[in-house]
This record gives structure tokens, C-alpha cells and sequence, in this order.
């Protein structure tokens, strides 16, 4: 993996990157695998954390070049002045076209690691759109409006529609072709069946932030190889 492959626009200010899933954003604690973060660090003198995305998720992140900017742009997202736009696919046929999900968020406290809808927890607002309708999955537009951990992650399970492939709030399972296209056969070459998709459905793909010389930046995130395969597969079925 080539860092400059990852870096989608970059700045004075920030440098933002198409973040791969199964790559931790910033180390954690123990500090035992590579970050983002430390990969960005062998080619800048520095950088500053402004938000985060979950392991698992793929898609845009920025990080900031020097303390001012570093300052600046947390402190949009914490005003909530960004736009989030992400893209997801979700198990199952979602009759609504749009609407909003808001339910507060707190930590469960039985399963550490997980959140939960819970009435003592933060406020959290999501809104969604349906692009595309494949019967056995959704594949949806989520704007967050807070930035709660796995926000959109419960949120869709609150709506009983899951993400695919989330082991902490769906069923996990990988998207397999031959589980929708009804004449599947593997190739001789190959013993088993390799799955179209092994990781959580979800890739942030926009990001509207404000500049600090006022302008508006635009910055957004192609999806990687799996989501793209996945749904160019989807839409053959449809």
C-alpha cells in the first residue's frame, strides 16, 4: 500500500485520504499495529488528528498540517459546520426513500465496544436517502449530523436494515455472488468461493468543510475495488 495512492487533495492546511478498510485511523493503545496516522508522519514533520473513522469503514479523512489549521477544522466539526455524506449497502429492501433516524447513542455498558439506542445516551441524528433498491440489499446515502460512535451503524439497525457485513450490529456474513445470482458455478481453478465483499459496507464519501480563507472545500472519496465490484454485480442481478 503506496500512501500517495490514498491522498485524494491536499494543501497548506490538510491532507485528506481515501482510507482503506481494516486500517486504523490513529494508533491505539497498545500500539501494535500501523495507523494512518504513523504512515502520514514518515512523510510530513507533522500531522494533527481532526476527526476519525472506524477501523472497518473506508473513505475520506483529513488530517491537519499545523496547529492553527489543526485548530480551525476541529473546530467546524465541532459546531457541526461540516457536511458528512456516506454511502452504505444494508441488508434488505427499505421501504422508506428518505427520512431521518434520530436516537440517542450511548456505550453498553453489558458489551464493551458496542453502543446502543438508549435514552441516556447523546443525541444523534442521521439522515437517508435509498440510491438503489437490489430487494435483498439497500444501497443508501447517510448525512450525519453528529459525529456519535457507530452512529451509522445502529442507526441503521434501529431501522432493522443493517449493514452488510457489521459482525458487531448485523449478522456479519460476507456478500457472496452465488447467495444472488441463481446460475453461479466456480471456475476449476478455484476450490472455494471467494466472497465479493469481507468487510463492513461502509465508505465515507464526502466532505464539505470550510477553508480557512472562507472558501468552501468539496472533497470526496471513490469507492474502493470490493463496494465497486459488489454493486456493479447488484445492478447485473437487477
Amino acid at each position: 500500500m503506496k500512501l500517495q495512492d490514498l491522498i485524494v487533495f491536499e494543501n497548506d492546511d490538510l491532507v485528506a485520504l481515501n482510507k482503506p478498510s481494516g486500517l486504523l485511523s490513529i494508533p491505539d493503545r497498545e500500539g501494535k499495529e500501523v495507523s494512518l496516522k504513523e504512515l502520514l508522519l514518515q512523510r510530513y514533520p507533522d500531522v494533527f488528528t481532526i476527526h476519525r473513522l472506524d477501523r472497518e469503514t473506508s473513505g475520506l479523512i483529513i488530517f491537519g498540517k499545523h496547529t492553527e489549521a489543526h485548530r480551525y477544522f476541529c473546530q467546524q466539526f465541532e459546531a457541526r459546520k461540516t457536511i458528512k455524506i456516506y454511502n452504505g449497502l444494508v441488508i434488505g429492501s427499505v421501504s422508506e426513500h428518505s427520512g431521518s433516524i434520530d436516537a440517542p447513542i450511548a456505550e453498553n455498558m453489558v458489551k464493551r465496544g458496542s453502543m446502543i439506542i438508549h435514552r441516556r445516551g447523546k443525541p444523534a441524528l442521521t439522515d437517508f436517502k435509498v440510491l438503489d433498491n437490489f430487494t435483498i440489499y439497500s444501497w443508501m446515502e447517510f448525512r450525519i449530523h453528529t459525529g456519535r460512535t457507530h452512529q451509522i451503524r445502529i442507526h441503521a439497525k434501529e431501522i432493522g436494515h443493517p449493514l452488510a457485513v457489521d459482525a458487531l450490529y448485523g449478522d456479519g456474513r460476507p456478500v457472496y455472488l452465488s447467495s444472488f445470482k441463481s446460475k453461479f458455478n466456480l471456475s476449476k481453478d478455484h476450490l472455494e468461493e471467494r466472497p465479493l465483499l469481507n468487510r463492513l459496507a461502509l465508505h465515507a464519501a464526502q466532505l464539505k468543510i470550510q477553508a480557512p480563507d472562507g472558501n468552501w472545500l468539496e472533497l470526496e472519496a471513490p469507492l474502493h475495488k470490493d463496494l465497486k465490484a459488489t454493486l456493479q454485480q447488484l445492478q447485473k442481478r437487477k
